[in-house]
This record gives structure tokens, sequence and C-alpha cells, in this order.
């Protein structure tokens, strides 16, 4: 059997969101869907395993209110339903090797209204070993300028000193799902600023012009092999400059999907590591994002 697209659940209408991303995810990729409710326990061990019985899917009322929410819709890929006990920002993570995606909410039933993404969603983001795609609620704002033209965009960061393969292929394997195009953004910066004496600095020496045709010819460079391999799907590279993640964020407007990369361990934080530009987009993003694990590094 196909490795499933997995859903964790907790009741709350962010789930549900990311519930119905799910199944459409799981019918593109003709995989099979699985619902997972990890309910917490008072008394657990150190390693979040429950001290108390694993409930049983059959009598969990969030899983029943899944199976009504599902009831009736057309084309359901094959479901079936899980439930865990434990601690979800540990237990949810190691779903990952048995999950194509692992698709939550922006915010769950246990979050504080004021908080923009749960200890649950950042920790699969940062931890799991699939992609993680986290949805955020309806009518999320954005700042900035709306897509150039009409249609399905799937956006991606574009790093051109160093492009993240991994999340290169999935952005161009999600857009070919979807007859979408995608728009890979690269950003640089500007202004370039130089130090002449403490507290004076020079203006820039270099064009700005040319800068930016740098960054686009380097995307451009990036994108070739995955154009080769998805000859249906069109990809504009954009070179823009400033900030990164504010760049990714005003294109996820009306955006199918966003594209971002987790870091690779280094030597002096082998832990795992959200950078800064991926967890902005995750806590600001109006379209669902994506955040793509490194492709392992062969010994």
């Amino acid at each position: 059997m196909s490795i499933p697209v997995i859903a964790a659940v907790d009741g709350s209408d962010d789930s549900l969101r990311a519930l119905d991303w799910a199944v459409d995810a799981a019918r593109r990729r003709t995989a099979p869907l699985r619902v997972v409710h990890v309910r917490q326990y008072a008394a657990w061990n150190d390693t979040g395993v429950p001290l108390a019985p694993a409930p049983d899917p059959d009598g969990d009322p969030v899983l029943d209110e899944v199976r009504r929410h599902l009831d009736g819709i057309a084309h359901l890929p094959e479901t079936d339903y899980l439930a865990l006990a434990g601690t979800p920002a540990a237990l949810l993570p190691e779903l990952g090797p048995t999950a194509q995606l692992l698709v939550l909410g922006s915010r769950g039933r246990g979050g504080f209204a004021s908080l923009l993404l749960g200890s649950n969603g950042m920790a699969a983001a940062r931890d799991a070993d699939c992609p993680v795609v986290v949805v955020p609620p309806a009518g999320r704002e954005v700042h900035g300028d709306g897509p150039a033209e009409p249609g399905p965009r799937v956006v991606v960061g574009v790093k051109v000193d160093s492009p993240d393969e991994a999340s290169l292929d999935f952005a161009f394997a999600e857009a070919a799902r979807r007859d979408a195009r995608v728009q890979a953004v690269a950003a640089y910066t500007w202004p370039v600023q130089t130090w002449a004496t403490p507290g004076q600095l020079l203006p820039p020496c270099v064009d700005q012009n040319a800068i930016e045709q740098e960054t686009r010819t380097l995307a451009e460079e990036a994108l070739t092999p995955y154009r080769d391999r998805y000859r249906t799907v069109r990809a504009d590279a954009v070179a823009a400059p400033g900030d990164a993640a504010g760049h990714l964020v005003a294109a996820s407007r009306d955006a199918t999907l966003v594209v971002v990369g987790r870091h690779h361990r280094r030597l002096l934080a082998p832990a795992r590591l959200l950078g800064s530009v991926t967890q902005a987009v995750l806590l600001h993003a109006a379209s669902p994002i994506a955040v793509i694990p490194p492709t392992p590094e062969t010994p």
C-alpha cells in the first residue's frame, strides 16, 4: 500500500481546514489518508509515552467528529484512523517516517488565540522527517502587492548561493500535480553599505541593477534542472531587494502553497532548527506553507 498523507486533528476549526487540505493532497497523490488524534493525558513519562492506556480510535470523540465531517465527501481516499496518547509535540514528528506529508492546522484547540502558530505545528515543522504542511486560518491578511497575473502558483524561496534541492523539487512536483506555475523568489541584500570611519557610511559602490541581474541569473540557473525534469511546469524567477521572508509572505497572497526549507544541521548546532525566514513565513503567510526537510547527506 502507498505511504499515506497524515492529517493531525484535534477538533479545532484550524485542524478541520487542514484535514480538507490533506484530503485533496491525498487524492492528487493517489495515496491513502490517515487521520491522527493525539489525546493528551495528565500523566506520561519523560519520553512522552502515556502512563494511561492508549485510547480506542472507535471511541474517540474527535475522530467521531472527523468521520461526520468526511461523511458524504465524493472520491474520499482510502482512510484510516489512529488515536494516540501522549504529548502531540513529541508524537506527531515521530510519524514522519510513515508519511508522504504531515498536515496540521496553524493553531490547535489548546493554543491561545493570540498565538500565530501553535507549539505542535512548530515542533512538527522542525522535527519531522517528512514534509510538513501548516494550513493557516482563513482570512489572514498580508501586505504588499498581489500576484502579477491570476492562476494557481506555488511559491518557493531560492537562496542563490546554495539552492535547496529538496525544496525546489517539492515545489515543482506540487505545481505539476496542481497545474500551477512556480514563482521562485530570490532576495538580495540592498543597500550594500560599507564603513569608512566609525559612524560614517559610504554610499554603495556597486550598481543595484547589476546585483539584481546577477541574482536573477543565478536563480534561473538553479531552476534549470527542475524545468528539464518537470517540462509541463512554467517557472518564473523573481529577484527582489531586502528581506526574503517579507517577499515570501507578500507572495503568499492568493498563492496555492509557499514552500520553504528547514535548516541543515551544523557542527556547532547539531539539533534540528527552523531558520528565521522559515519561522517568519510560518507565522505570517496567508497560504498553506510546506516546510521541507533537507535531503539526507550521504556519508
